[in-house]
């Protein structure tokens, strides 16, 4: 499990660092970015495509069981509080 979140996070760095200049600062007191990683492999959530700190929470686009979803997370404890099913292009 080690592995996946390195593979995760490293796979991630650098998209999560351009979405984080578009978004919000994350507050003092949030759960870092690679703890809401593990949060999100920990409840499901395969590939996670973007992460960024706006209106108060952190929000996640990831996939779980084959479909892209919108996730948002509680800053502090990581807890899924809304997940809606991404819009398709059609």
């Amino acid at each position: 499990m080690n592995t996946l979140k390195t593979l995760v996070a490293a796979t991630l760095a650098t998209g999560l660092l351009a979405a984080s200049a578009q978004a919000d600062t994350p507050g003092k007191d949030w759960m870092p970015i690679d703890q809401v990683l593990t949060k999100l492999a920990e409840a499901g959530y395969g590939t996670v495509h973007s992460i960024e700190a706006d209106d108060g929470v952190w929000k996640a686009k990831a996939v779980r069981d084959g479909r892209s979803v919108k996730v948002q997370l509680d800053p502090q404890t990581g807890a899924i509080v809304e997940k809606t099913k991404k819009q398709s292009d059609d």
